[in-house]
């Protein structure tokens, strides 16, 4: 079966669009990874970062790690300017479009269009860039409470 990004697909961020990062309720989960670099960028310590920007979301027997959001559903490090720890910033934020759920088929690359003008302009990403970006994403798991 032919894979629908064969020939590669096009993304960029549109300036001035925030939409990932605002105006709709959702997670950030953060892997161990993730949390050494905001930690070293903020030059917090993990327990102080976490208290600071995150949340605890209940999956039943466990938690997971979360960027907490504004009230607004903004991500706590969305600025007027963008993102305050863009350097830094976790790995699902970096890898956006490129997720699995919105790489599972043509029809879910095409829904998350209606979400995301820089989908289909600007840089095309190969498929062995989109492979990689997808294989970046495993063994990142996100970290959990107890």
């Amino acid at each position: 079966m032919r894979c629908f990004y064969e020939k590669g697909l096009a993304f960029t961020c549109v300036s001035g669009c925030n939409y990932c990062c605002s105006c709709e309720p959702g997670y950030v989960f953060l892997s161990q990874e993730d949390l050494q670099r905001l930690c070293a960028f903020t030059s917090m310590d993990e327990e102080r970062f976490i208290r600071t920007y995150c949340r605890l979301v209940n999956m039943g027997s466990f938690s997971m790690v979360s960027l907490l959001e504004k009230e607004n559903y903004d991500c706590i490090f969305l600025t007027k300017q963008g993102c305050s720890v863009y350097e830094a910033r976790p790995r699902q934020c970096r890898t956006y479009p490129f997720w699995r759920s919105v790489m599972e088929n043509e029809e879910s690359w095409e829904a998350e269009k209606a979400s995301c003008p820089g989908i289909g302009k600007g840089k095309v990403y190969s498929k062995t860039e989109i492979d990689e970006i997808l294989r970046q994403q495993t063994g990142q798991e996100p970290i959990i409470r107890l």
